[in-house]
């Protein structure tokens, strides 16, 4: 199954009175490269998410991880007393009064009003915790990622056959010029030869011109680079049928491909033949951009 490399995916979830927000985006790369935007809090599972990305199917590709945690329900805080700092603030305004005759105004409020006396105790961190919260709303946006990424690329793998069906027929249509220009050689040749030793007044060796006629015929003969350019398409029809990443291994066959169409390019001695393979060196380009979208 052919995979883009581009795509994205978005998940939210509320967790544990936190609002996570998770965005997956990725665009071609030559290998996988992971960039992670998250809180100062979830720093500590940076090299966490590019593993975890790494291990649930992502292989190739710049990818853009973007996390963000909203609190929307209050931490949970203990309020106590600092007694011995109460007593100490008291008797200093009771020491105050009275050193200067103030007015007895000393209240719960009024001393209350001083925040030091309290202590507040917050529940402390949970690393874990903070990425078994993240985790799951990761592989949310992983799904829909990668869901986008098969259908991006199930509409390459159609665009890519359809390219490299035009592609073998084109090749037909190539050795049916080439088997006819063969023969059209072979007679050209013979008749030249015939005509050059009757100038000279030489006995023709019927064996000669046998022997040049196919010395010239194999020399412009593609039937090799046929078969081997057919056993590429054969492979790509293998390549991706299977269920692994196959954007490096398509990139390398279509190197292959083209070695073979230039082969039968530089022998080719028919000019419709010759057009033709120049539409098949356009399709090759064609094809070789789109597999570099490829995972």
């Amino acid at each position: 199954m052919l995979k883009s490399m581009t795509a994205f995916g978005r998940a939210e979830a509320l967790v544990g009175g936190r609002k996570i927000t998770v965005e997956l985006r990725s665009v071609n790369s030559r290998y996988f490269e992971c960039f992670v935007k998250m809180p100062r809090s979830l720093g500590f599972a940076d090299d966490r998410v590019k593993s975890f990305l790494n291990q649930n199917g992502i292989s190739r590709g710049k990818v853009d991880v973007s996390i963000s945690v909203e609190r929307v329900e209050p931490l949970p805080i203990k309020v106590g007393l600092d007694r011995a700092y109460a007593e100490g603030y008291i008797a200093a305004l009771r020491e105050l009064r009275d050193t200067y005759g103030l007015a007895d105004d000393i209240s719960t409020m009024r001393v209350a009003a001083n925040r030091d006396i309290f202590t507040f105790d917050r529940e402390a961190e949970d690393l874990e915790q903070d990425w078994d919260d993240v985790s799951p709303v990761i592989l949310q946006a992983l799904a829909a990622f990668l869901a986008a990424r098969e259908a991006e690329g199930a509409r390459l793998k159609a665009d890519l056959d359809g390219k490299i069906a035009g592609v073998g027929l084109i090749v037909n249509e190539i050795e049916k010029l080439s088997l006819a220009d063969t023969a059209a050689c072979r007679e050209r040749i013979e008749t030249r030869l015939r005509k050059v030793l009757g100038d000279l007044d030489l006995a023709v060796d019927e064996n000669r011109i046998l022997a040049e006629c196919a010395l010239y015929a194999d020399k412009i003969a593609i039937d090799e680079e046929l078969v081997r350019l057919r056993s590429h398409f054969d492979a790509y029809a293998t390549i991706t049928a299977a269920d692994e990443p196959c954007g490096r291994k398509l990139d390398f066959l279509m190197q292959e491909m083209n070695r073979e169409i230039n082969t039968i390019g530089s022998k080719c001695q028919n000019s419709n033949a010759a057009h033709h393979v120049v539409d098949v060196k356009c399709e090759f380009e064609k094809i070789r951009e789109q597999v570099q979208n490829i995972e």
